[in-house]
């Protein structure tokens, strides 16, 4: 039989993984549970006051800016091989 976890380690393990960024298998292993617990334990929380609005819209925001700011990295390495490649061009 596994370990039995409070109610108090199962809400900050919500926390964790709605508002932290992290992937939730990340925060899973960080945590020693298994993915399947962690899931279980969101669904159990989810609509609960465990994360407030404005923590779980500012995780959202910060989703949003690391997806776009990794696609202004990928064009910008783009553009670097681009004109390195340009530059050794013979005319």
């Amino acid at each position: 039989m596994g370990l039995k976890r409070t109610d108090e380690f199962r809400q900050d393990a919500v926390r964790i993984a709605l508002t932290s960024g992290l992937t939730r298998k990340q925060v899973a292993d960080d945590l020693g549970v298994g993915m399947s617990t962690l899931n279980k334990w969101i669904t159990t929380h989810r609509d609960t006051d465990v994360v407030s609005k404005e923590d779980l819209s500012l995780a959202q925001e910060n989703d949003r800016l690391r997806r776009e700011n990794r696609i202004l990295k990928e064009e910008r390495d783009i553009l670097k091989k681009a004109t390195q490649f340009f530059a050794n061009q013979k005319p």
